[in-house]
Order: C-alpha cells, then structure tokens, then sequence
C-alpha cells in the first residue's frame, strides 16, 4: 500500500509501488539531465508494465518519490529483492558470509535499473533543489522503510561515481568492479580509430570485418523512424535463443512484451545494428524484412531489392544518449566467424565515430573485448547492511578488495594492443 509522510520541512515523501502512478514528464524532468538513459520513465515502466521486473520475480518496486507543493523535486527509483539475480554484481560471496555470521541478508532494498548493468545510478533531483539536503531526507526515510520492511540492508549497483561519494559519511561502503568501455579519442573516422592500435592488430580486425563482408553479408544501423515494430519481435527471438544456449547461467530476465512495450515508449533513445544476407533473399528462411528495414536499405549504395526484403540475420540493440552509446542485447539466426564482433563492438563503434558519441559501454562480459580496443574501467556499487557484523566485515575487506580490483584492472589494460605512444 502507497503511504505518505509529512516532513518538518514541507516536503511530502511518498512510496509508490508501480512507476507508472507518477506522471511521465514529470520523472523525466529530473532524468534526462542524467548522463544515463536507464532511470528514464520510459526503460523503468517497460521493465514494470511487460512483468518482467515485478514481485513475481523477486522484484517489488518500491520507488520514493519527494514532493514540495505537490510538485516532484526528487525520486529514487527502487526495488524490495529476494535474492540477487538480474542485479549482475554478483554478491554471493557476502551473502554467504551473512549466513556464516548468522546475519540477515535477504530482503534487501537494491536501487539500480534492473537487469541493467549499466553505471549511473543516483537519485534524481530537480535543479533548483539542494541535493545535499534531500539525499540525507531521503536516506532518512529509507531507512524508517527498511525497519518497517524488515529489510537487512541498502544496496545502490552502477551508481555513479560522484553521486556515490556523497554516501561515505552515510555508512555506506563502495564495492569497486570491472567493466568495459570504448573511448573516442578524437576519431573522425574508423580508419582513424584502426591507427590506434598496432600493426597486427590493425591487420586483424580488418580481416575479421572482411570476413563478414566476404560471406555477402551487409551491416547496418537502423534508427528513428525506419525501426518499426516488427523489428521489436525479432530482437525479442534472438535474445530469448541466445540466452537459451546457457542454461542456468542465462542473463534472461526479460520477456515478449518487454521489447513490445520499448516500442511506444523508448524507440528515440534505441538504434538497432542489423545484419542482412545478401544474394537469393533465402536468408534467414527468406523471412520478409518490415518496412523501417527495407527503407535502410534502399538508401545505402549497391543495396538489391531481393536483399531488401530479408529479414536481419542478426542483431543488436543499442541505446544512445547525448555523447554515450550504451549495447544491450544481441542475437543471431546464423552462426558466422566474427559476426558477433562486427555486430556488437566494430559497427556500433563506427556509428559512434559518425554521430559524435564520446564513449561505448559494450556491457560486461569476457575480456576479448580487449583485443578490439575496450578499456578495462572500475564501476562502483554502495552497500550499508542493518547488522553490524556485517558493516563491520565489509569495513574490515572491502579495502583490499578493492585494491585488488584495481589491481586487475591496471593489468588488463596493459593487454589493449594499441600502440606504443611516444
């Protein structure tokens, strides 16, 4: 049930349970300053509406929403969780330890866009309010949520850095993690990108993008009005098959109606990377491409009718920001040497390079991402347990956790082969 308080500074602080009770230009007010696009309404009540993150699951959204005069001035989006899964910092070890310990861990407030492995988690202010001020209100109130709840602990994943400064003198310990991420230094072409790194290298991407290119295969971005629903479909099918070759250790959290509810309420933000067979238009069971598809392709040189009309052997789904490109999923109909290269890191890199983006998070994942020019880089969780052994055991570790992250980290960038700068 959705409860308000009052403060003895005339804010209102409210629970809400589902996202879509706050009015969308509203929530978006104070989300599209943010550097990330993953705690817009848009991404958040997808998750919601399609039933892919709900109490079902193990997620109970319990999102904080800070009124004055009853307009919105700050939000946090959040979420009751009965285990870990779909968060993807992967804390079982602590969690173990609790159990050792004969501490609480689960329930747990987590505060992160689900399923997202994305930093730049924080809450959402308006700008003309002190966020200082709300932070310490706002973490007041979660913790009066966490007694109520019996919760063990506040869990904040990919929180952006700065944002999670602020939490230190709350009680809160960082928990650095290694991710991946693309820089532009400046490239103004992809050729330009090529020169980056050293001579073999160099040879070695340009033989692994040939070889696509050798198997008559074309690859494309599809963006703004050419994506149309049906595209939505088909990345839903190649997600769902390429999680299914996992098993257990799926990252499949998402369903159908996802993908269905991006459509409405998310296309802007998303582009697609699309990869088209060409010759006798029986790719992929000569399935007939939608129109957004065959618009892309009519517009680019030496593009056939016949290949027009296919649909895309492969996918991936990107979502585009200001300066950053973010990749999310990827599939495929057909299995081709370096085709998941191409489709997710050197054709997303090169419309990157095109339309300006500054940086390319590719999402986590093995470190041959290494060899094709992504940096190994830190991201941060924040944690606060309600137990004391359990503050006191993270106090006591984290620091040489996190050194040895670091440590980690500084060694997997000695391995980007680009070259050697003077």
């Amino acid at each position: 049930m959705e409860a308000s308080a009052q403060s003895d500074i005339g804010l209102t602080f409210d629970w809400v349970q589902r996202i879509s009770h706050i009015d969308k230009a509203e929530w978006d007010r104070l989300a599209h300053p943010l550097v990330t696009p993953f705690l817009e309404w848009g991404w958040l009540s997808a998750l919601e509406e399609s039933g892919s993150i709900s109490p079902r699951y193990g997620w109970r959204p319990m999102h904080l929403a800070v009124r004055r005069d009853s307009q919105l001035v700050a939000a946090a989006p959040l979420y009751i969780k009965t285990h870990s899964e779909g968060e993807l910092i992967f804390d079982y070890a602590w969690a173990d330890a609790a159990h050792q310990v004969g501490a609480q861990y689960y329930p747990k407030l987590v505060g992160m866009s689900p399923a997202t492995p994305s930093p730049g988690y924080q809450f959402l202010f308006a700008e003309d309010e002190d966020p200082g001020a709300l932070t310490e209100r706002m973490l007041a109130e979660i913790e009066a949520l966490c007694t109520h709840e019996q919760l063990a602990g506040v869990h904040f994943q990919y929180a952006d850095p700065r944002w999670g400064a602020t939490l230190r003198q709350a009680g809160f310990h960082e928990w650095l993690h290694q991710s991946y991420e693309w820089r532009n230094r400046d490239y103004r072409t992809f050729d330009d990108y090529l020169a980056a790194f050293n001579k073999n290298q160099r040879r070695n991407i340009r033989r692994e993008r040939a070889s696509v290119r050798g198997r008559g295969i074309t690859v494309i971005p599809i963006e703004g009005t050419e994506v149309t629903d049906r595209m939505f479909d088909t990345m839903y099918r190649y997600y769902d098959e390429h999680n299914a070759q996992f098993g257990p250790w799926a990252a499949r959290f998402l369903n159908h109606s996802f993908f269905r509810e991006l459509a409405p309420r998310y296309r802007g933000r998303l582009v697609f990377i699309a990869a088209y067979r060409d010759g006798d238009g029986q790719g992929a069971g000569g399935l007939q491409a939608d129109a957004g598809a065959r618009a892309a392709l009519a517009r680019r040189p030496g593009t056939g009718r016949r290949r027009s009309e296919q649909e895309p052997i492969a996918l991936s789904l990107l979502v585009a920001k200001g300066e950053r490109l973010v990749g999310r999923y990827w599939g495929a109909a057909e299995w081709h040497d370096n085709l998941h290269f191409e489709v997710c890191y050197y054709a997303p890199i090169e419309y990157a390079i095109r339309t300006g983006r500054r940086s390319f998070d590719p999402g986590i994942g093995s470190a041959h991402k290494l060899r094709r020019g992504f940096e190994a880089v830190g991201t941060l969780s924040l944690h606060r347990f309600r137990d004391a052994r359990m503050q006191s055991l993270m106090s006591m570790n984290i620091g040489r956790i996190n050194a040895m992250q670091q440590r980690q980290i500084t060694e997997m960038n000695r391995h980007v082969p680009f070259a050697r700068r003077s």
